[in-house]
């Protein structure tokens, strides 16, 4: 039985679109059919609202703070003894938010006490965004300013399954801040996490043993070297401040639809569910967020977005090729302060990869002794034994990058899977009831090696649309209209033909692409197209010899234990795999034999790996506790045969500098 702490504190005044935050002590009573509707507009609720403060209960004890952000402690049974954060780049350890959605959860907890009927609870909002990163939050923001600019009052949602906004975040990230000088102008006067001017660019060509100097194609001069997780911490406080309500640790499982097949909302994973799918003591129901618009930003590869997209043929509608993928792996270090060079930009290409694979690495000059170093692998590569990881590992010992890295500490580790595909791969992004945004639909240019401007003015064009739909009855093919006549499709189609030129390998695809960014200018009358879907691609072992790769000396390069460790990857262990096998015979009859268990090395995290049953047989074994939430594994699987899908709410990766 829940129980009520009497201790109570004060919160800060709710906005207007919050009245959930001022009627949590109000009495709540089950109804017939155990299914309570709790909505943020007063207008829509019975609820009695107020704007003053008011006291409130805390369930299993008080709210405290933490390093990396405000957060809740223990709120209703769903949580169980799992911590919850707040969005929140500033500490704020005076006045703490209890926004709407914790409260109801607390709500739920307090009224399953007295009713055990399972039908899940619902909230209502206006709009319901899926994902804290760039373009959901951008498309928040702007949908607020819209709504302030124009006297409108809509709610707005973000959901986010990251424990605190920015947990999930990583990215190289040199930033170009284009779509942000259109969404926050003065973002220079209010201490933004983006301090840090790009001051060289450099562009290597590595062989084993020697760099040579190429001309940088990058252009960056005006962007700035940042971390995305904080930035997107930063972002969640401005949405707050106008009214947005931001739900972290809350995943989003499942899409809701009417009888006319039309989207009117998400629910959020059941908690308290244990791995043989008996519910435990603090089982708790998932929530229902509906909304009459419903963006999903959830980034590369998102789960609920490739649904939506194979339900609704929005590859097809929009004429658009298959997606293809890169895996970027990486780490932040502390370096030497003789060896800092704050805003130095370097990007490479060549060794370790060899001339057939694409991909290369980065090395950015962050604040404070800070570097971001990385290694991108394209998901088409043909050999099975190749190891994206190992290839990394191999990469820092270059007598080009070993010297910077010698005598630093490793602080963070991280890996996450980009799009590549470019204007080619675009779907039709509208659906019934809502669009995709950001990298969900994918706005990676790739010769740029940024997404993240393009993300966020995605999500902006969204939001504006949604205004239109919900305030002057238009349609969310407006978003489609304006995606096509913004500089996000200008930029993309100037720049689509250099992805696919590298399928006929480095040195034409360095030629073709030369070509493209120097002479032609994105004028070619030629659009390329992509080879092979990247599960396709690769090869069977017996066409390859495996790769003996060096092992790890412990001071440049690590086991994946030591860097797991560094992610702050955690995960109720009991609970139901979120990596599930369509046909759990594939991996012995198929993988293993044909390819030789590649699963067991395109994952940076050894959530797969071939282990002797009691017969000596190799079986494979799943260590989903172990997810970075990559996704490489739902993209190169040869069979496809791996399904990723949201693991409880708050786990995962807690990055904090990536």
């Amino acid at each position: 039985m829940l129980r009520l702490l009497s201790k109570s504190h004060s919160f800060r005044k709710p906005s207007s679109s919050s009245s959930l935050s001022s009627s949590y002590s109000q009495t709540h009573i089950c109804n017939s059919i155990g299914s309570t509707s709790i909505s943020p507009n007063p207008s829509a609720s019975p609820i009695e609202h107020s704007n003053s403060p008011k006291s409130t209960h805390i369930i299993n004890g008080y709210p405290h703070i933490q390093l990396l952000g405000r957060r809740f402690c223990s709120l209703g049974s769903q949580i169980g003894s799992r911590r919850l954060f707040s969005s929140g780049y500033c500490l704020n350890c005076v006045n703490l938010r209890a926004n709407g959605f914790l409260r109801a959860q607390s709500v739920v907890a307090e009224t399953r006490s007295f009713c055990s009927e399972p039908d899940r609870e619902s909230i209502q909002y206006d709009v319901v965004i899926v994902g804290a990163g760039p373009a959901g939050l951008s498309a928040a923001i702007k949908l607020k300013q819209l709504c302030r600019e124009k006297d409108v009052d809509l709610s707005v949602c973000v959901v986010e399954k990251g424990a605190e906004v920015g947990a999930h975040i990583i990215s190289g990230n040199v930033f170009e801040p284009r779509a942000l000088n259109e969404l926050l102008p003065q973002w220079k006067e209010e201490e933004s996490p983006i301090t840090v001017p790009v001051t060289s660019d450099k562009f290597w060509f590595l062989t084993k043993d020697r760099a040579f100097s190429l001309p940088s194609p990058f252009s960056n001069k005006g962007n700035y070297v940042i971390s995305l997780s904080q930035l997107v911490r930063w972002m969640g406080v401005k949405a707050e401040e106008l009214g947005v309500e931001i739900y972290p640790g809350f995943a989003a499982s499942e899409i809701l639809y009417d009888a006319n097949d039309t989207v009117i909302g998400i629910g959020t994973n059941d908690m308290g569910v244990a791995k043989d799918g008996s519910k435990k003591e603090n089982f708790q129901r998932g929530i229902e967020l509906k909304g009459r618009v419903t963006l999903l930003a959830e980034g590369c590869r998102g789960s609920l977005s490739e649904q939506i997209m194979k339900k609704y043929n929005l590859r097809e509608k929009g004429d658009a090729q298959h997606q293809t993928y890169a895996l970027g792996i990486k780490e932040v270090w502390e370096i030497d302060e003789g060896k800092h060079d704050p805003g130095a930009v370097l990007h490479t290409l060549g060794w370790p990869l060899d001339q057939k694979t694409y991909g290369g690495s980065f090395l950015y000059h962050m604040k404070d002794r800070q570097i971001s170093i990385g290694f991108v692998v394209a998901l088409n590569y043909h050999n099975p034994f190749l190891n994206p990881y190992e290839e990394f590992q191999k990469f820092k010992h270059h007598p080009a990058i070993k010297p910077l890295l010698e005598g630093g500490t490793v602080l963070q580790y991280g890996a996450r899977t980009l799009n590549e595909g470019g204007f080619q791969s675009i779907p039709y992004p509208v659906f019934p009831g809502g669009a995709v945004i950001g990298c969900s639909a994918g706005f990676l240019n790739v010769p740029k090696i940024k997404g993240t401007h393009t993300a966020m003015k995605s999500g902006m064009l969204a939001a504006e649309a949604t205004l239109s739909v919900l305030h002057e009855g238009s349609n969310m093919e407006k978003y489609w209209d304006a995606l096509r006549s913004s500089w996000i499709w200008e930029e993309l189609y100037k720049s689509r033909n250099f992805r696919p030129a590298f399928e006929y390998g480095l040195i034409p695809g360095l030629a073709i692409s030369a070509l493209e960014h120097y002479i032609m200018k994105g004028r070619a009358p030629l659009t390329l197209k992509h080879g092979k879907p990247d599960h396709e691609a690769t090869n069977a072992a017996q066409f390859h010899s495996p790769i003996q790769y060096p092992k790890p000396d412990g001071v440049l390069s690590f086991d994946i234990p030591t860097s797991l460790h560094r992610s702050n990857t955690n995960h109720e262990h009991d609970q139901p795999a979120h990596l599930r096998l369509r046909d759990p015979k594939i991996p012995e009859l198929i993988n293993l034999p044909e390819y030789s268990g590649p699963e067991s090395r395109y994952c940076p995290a050894c959530v797969y790996e071939y282990i002797p049953d009691e017969k000596g047989q190799l079986k494979l074994q799943i260590n989903a506790q172990n997810c970075l939430h990559c996704k490489a594994c739902d993209i190169k699987d040869p069979r496809q045969n791996i399904q990723w899908t949201a693991p409880e709410g708050g786990g995962g990766p807690g990055y904090s500098i990536m």
